[in-house]
């Protein structure tokens, strides 16, 4: 008998030493572990992602403030070539005529904030006034995300469209090529260019323009108003009046427009820096918070394996 029991006794203490019991919080002590891993790497991989976004947005602002320098200059320069037309021509935006082209200047490339929006908001309104049973209006765009939108809802109202202007430094030749190509393409009374003015990095205003026609400038100076003194001009050499008209409305184009695309450049640039400069505080931001929570969920997956541990090591003593 006494065998016996020293048999059961045994049995029973060599059953409780291969309990499996103390041994499942280790087992959940390595998943959780293996689960806490894999999400500190998934965030670790997250904040390097941000980080190299950030290192990616600080580059193209200098790359945007580079080329900025470049075309300011340019466009500061351009300005003194409108201004004596402005002078002798006037700016006539209320002008009532039958056939309006609208020129929308945009960019061709985007991350530069709403600037391309603007004009194509301001070249959509130009086009809505300006149409009627009595009266065409037509658009020319010259950039890619101007012609993205107005595509979609005025294609058939597109009589030309550039892209691409900006690839290679514009000088006055080129542009001067590009207007000649436009005026013998699209018959116009009047030409409302549409455009960015350059003011400052954080600064563009929306700006119109309007060229008018050679006949409708002597419909104009004939009916008196801002253009009745241009019958006060003696004409020299053999031209006609509006053989001379013909030159300067052209010349006229061809400064405005020179001048309307270094100033949208501009504004791109500066809104571009803007926006790099905003992006990269953003990412920094968002790394900065992702670090915390990573940081505390670390924290918190080491405190809970302490304890675990402390538990399991406690039942096996008891």
């Amino acid at each position: 008998m006494a065998l016996a029991g020293l048999t059961r006794e045994s049995r029973r203490m060599a059953a409780a030493v291969i309990s499996p019991r103390p041994i499942i919080p280790i087992r959940y002590s390595l998943a959780s572990y293996e689960e806490s891993a894999f999400s500190g790497v998934r965030s670790i991989s997250t904040q390097v992602e941000c980080e190299e976004y950030s290192k990616d947005y600080k580059a193209m602002k200098m790359v945007a403030a580079s080329k900025l320098r470049a075309v300011q200059n340019k466009a500061e320069n351009s300005r003194g070539l409108w201004q004596p037309f402005t002078a002798l021509l006037h700016e006539i935006p209320s002008v009532n005529v039958k056939k309006n082209v609208v020129v929308a200047i945009s960019s061709d490339k985007g991350l530069c904030g709403g600037i391309n929006s603007t004009v194509v908001k301001i070249s959509r309104g130009l086009h809505k006034i300006n149409s009627g049973p009595e009266k065409d209006s037509k658009y020319v765009i010259l950039g890619e995300k101007a012609k993205a939108q107005l595509v979609r809802d005025s294609k058939a109202d597109i009589e030309l469209s550039i892209t691409e202007l900006q690839k290679i430094p514009l000088n006055f030749t080129q542009v001067a090529v590009l207007a000649d190509d436009i005026l013998k393409n699209v018959e116009y009374d009047a030409l409302r260019v549409v455009f960015n003015k350059f003011h400052s990095v954080v600064s563009f205003i929306p700006t119109t323009s309007t060229v008018l026609s050679p006949e409708i400038v002597e419909r104009e100076a004939e009916a008196g108003g801002k253009l009745g003194e241009l019958d006060s001009y003696e004409i020299e050499g053999a031209e006609s009046k509006s053989e001379v008209l013909q030159n300067l409305t052209e010349f006229q184009f061809s400064c405005v427009l020179f001048n309307a695309v270094l100033e949208n450049a501009c504004s791109e640039q500066g809104a571009r820096m803007s926006a790099m400069d905003s992006s990269s505080r953003n990412a920094g931001d968002m790394l900065d918070r992702l670090t915390l929570t990573y940081n505390r969920t670390r924290q918190a997956s080491i405190t809970t394996e302490l304890i675990e541990i402390i538990s399991g090591a406690s039942a096996l003593e008891g």
